[in-house]
This record gives structure tokens, sequence and C-alpha cells, in this order.
């Protein structure tokens, strides 16, 4: 039987190893982390994650942990309301859903420890790679372990130790924003519905929403060149000053539990080659993508399987060949990156249309003094831009 080692339990390396285990593929999964309650760990699964996780059959893990779908997306400019988006957009499709991803993660684990061929070496780093002449043969572990395996996988994000050890570059594309994370306790005044509230005002821009477990996430966008010390600032008084009335008064009544944000620095990049004899990248190792539409969790999935889909059949060889493992490998790449290449450039069109509402005063009076129908044709265009970031370039089947 194949031995693969999947190095990164994120939610790429937990469902390719439940897939694979699944398929009588022997997995040794590796994580660095002592647990899977990070500071930050994205919630957003699109249509395009959802139908991901349903033909990975997975959608049962998905239905008993903390989840919550968007109800609505609501737009404000300077204190003006601009307009309003129901979910889900597409008829009969499926809404945006928040996830807890420690739940996730977790429940995916416990479930793949079931089976015989599973094992999860958790709180012990990847040190290195082993080779055997050109060829990746295995890993060897921070307590001097070593593990030869058919094919090493490296699952662990956009810092990836494996990817460096590989000496696989990462071509990093330019970003205009990272993102202060607040989270702060929910309000009944917010009302029942779960709405993702996007707000520019001034150069000011943040979003805010209603996570998987129930409290309010706030994310802050941190622009390169601004002026102001972010460590210095009195959050829940910045906060007050650059929100709508209906936001005010929930910021001011819960100003205690406004948390110390944590700064999360976007990368934005990817990998020329994913793959080298015996080792191969997936998700944000091979092309770690801005947080604009939750989209790192929704291909990383979507990675998983087209990996699954050229890889199972050879790992279950009764001929296995290395050769066979390392000739499929290229084959991966060439069908995601299209996909990759097509939405880094819908996020980075996101990005660009958000900076220019942010830089220009007089962009901002001309938007909030449209009339209604003109509103609407930015509604429109709004919701156009969103499709492939929703749904993905095309669909993809799980064949094995």
């Amino acid at each position: 039987m194949s031995l693969v080692v999947i190095v990164g339990a994120g939610p790429t390396g937990a469902t390719l190893a439940l897939l694979f285990v699944k398929r009588g593929i022997e997995v040794k999964l590796i994580e660095a982390s002592r647990n899977f309650h990070r500071v930050f760990r994205g919630e957003g699964l699109m249509p395009s994650g959802l139908d991901a996780i349903a033909e990975m059959g997975m959608l049962p893990i998905l239905e008993r942990i903390p989840h919550r779908a968007l109800d609505a997306w609501e737009f404000f400019v300077d204190n003006q309301f601009l307009f309003r988006v129901e979910e889900p957009f597409e008829t009969g499709g499926k809404p945006t859903t928040l996830v807890s991803q420690p739940s996730l993660l977790q429940a995916l684990i416990e479930e793949a420890s079931t089976y015989s061929n599973f094992e999860f070496i958790q709180g012990v780093p990847v040190q290195d790679l082993l080779w055997i002449e050109q060829r990746v043969r295995g890993v060897k572990l921070n307590d001097e372990r070593t593990i030869d395996a058919d094919l090493v996988i490296g699952a662990d994000g956009r810092n990836s130790l494996v990817r460096q050890r590989a000496n696989l570059t990462l071509k990093h594309y330019s970003k205009t924003f990272d993102v202060l994370w607040f989270k702060l306790a929910n309000s009944p005044a917010l009302g029942l519905e779960n709405i993702f509230y996007s707000v520019v005002n001034g150069s000011n821009v943040f979003g805010l929403f209603q996570g998987a477990e129930g409290n309010l996430q706030l994310g802050w966008s941190l622009h390169q060149g601004d002026a102001t010390d972010w460590r210095q600032v009195d959050w829940p008084s910045m906060l007050v000053s650059v929100s709508s009335p209906f936001l005010v008064e929930h910021f001011k009544q819960n100003k205690q539990t406004i948390e110390r944000p944590v700064l999360l620095s976007v990368v934005v990049g990817r990998c020329p080659r994913w793959c080298i004899p015996g080792l191969l990248l997936l998700g944000d190792a091979a092309h770690p993508m801005s947080p604009i539409r939750a989209q790192g969790i929704n291909m990383a999935l979507r990675d998983v399987i087209v990996a699954a889909n050229h890889l199972v059949p050879v790992l279950r060889s009764t001929k296995l060949e290395q050769t066979n493992i390392d000739a499929v490998l290229p084959l991966i790449q060439a069908q995601r990156e299209p996909e990759i290449v097509r939405v880094q450039q819908l996020q980075a069109q996101e990005a660009t249309q958000a900076e220019l509402l942010r830089k220009s005063a007089l962009l901002r009076w001309t938007v909030t003094k449209l009339p209604p129908i003109l509103s609407q044709i930015i509604r429109q265009s709004w919701l156009k831009r969103q499709i492939q970031l929703r749904q993905g370039i095309k669909p993809l089947k799980l064949t094995v």
C-alpha cells in the first residue's frame, strides 16, 4: 500500500487525508500546531467551496459543526446606504456559509482517525525533506524522526516550509492592504439576519459580519502608506467615528468586548512550479490568495478534488511506480492554475475598485447622490463581478 505524507492539517491537508484514507491509501498527516485554535482562520465558504464539500461527501460533517449562512450583503459609503444583495445570489443556489474552521478540522481528523491506515502527528513540525538522488522520499521531523513516503504533499500554508525546503519559488504579486482583525460581542439590536456590512467612510474601509460561533468579526483594511500607527489607535472610538448610526450604538455599548486587533499580513502570489519529483504543493502553499471573498479555503478545497482525481488511481495501483506518481503531478497544476490565475485577477479588480472609492472624495460623493435607478446599475455591476468568485471558473467533479 502506498504511503503519503501530508504536511499541514488545514482545510487542504485534512480533507485530502480523509479522501485518501477512505480509498485505502495510507496517510500520515503532520501538523506543527498543538491545536486548531489559531487567532484567525477563514470562515467563508462560497458556493464553490460548498460544492466541493458536497462532492467529497463531507456535508454531514459540515451539518454537525457550528455554521451559519449569510442572509445578505449591504454596502455603505460615507454613512449613506448604497445597496443590498440577498443571499443566495443565484436562483436555487447556495448561500455563502460561515463555518467554524477549528470545529471542521477537528471533525475531519476524528473521522479520518477511525481508519487504521491514518496517523495524525500533531505538535511536531517538519524540519526538512528527505531525498534519494533528485527525488523527495519523505520528511524529517523536529524530534529527529524520519518518515519515508511515496509522495509528500505540502499543504502548510502561505509560509510553507515544505516549499522552502523543496526550493520552489513563490512569485509575489502586489497588494494594497493588510487586515486588522477584531472580534466583539454580538447584539440583538443588529437583528436576526446575518448581514455582511461593507463600509467605506472617507479613507477608512471595513467589513463586519457575524461569525459561525455567534460573535461579530470585523476586518479593517490597513492600507500601505497609512500615517497612523494602528497600535496607538483607540479602536472603540475610531469605529464609532466612522460607522453609520445603526452601528454606532452597538460599538458604544460593546466597546469593552472589542479585542485588540490581530494583524493579518496579506500575501498574494503563485508558484511557477507546484511540484518536483516526489512532492506536490497545494492550497496557499502553492498560491496564497488575497482575503477578498474568502477565496483561500474555497480554492484549496477545489485543489483537493483535482489532486484526488489524478493521484488516487496511481496511488492505488497494484504496480505502484514512483515515475507514474511524478508524471501526474504537473497535470494537477495544469488543471488548477487557470482558475487560480483568473480568481487572483478578479480579486485584484475588486481591490482596485475599493481603492478608487477610498481615495476619491468626489467619487464617494457622486455614488451617494445617484438616483435609485443608477444605484441599481452599480448593484448589477457588482453582482456580475462576483459570479466567478462565488462559483469558480467551471464545475469540478470528484471522479474517484
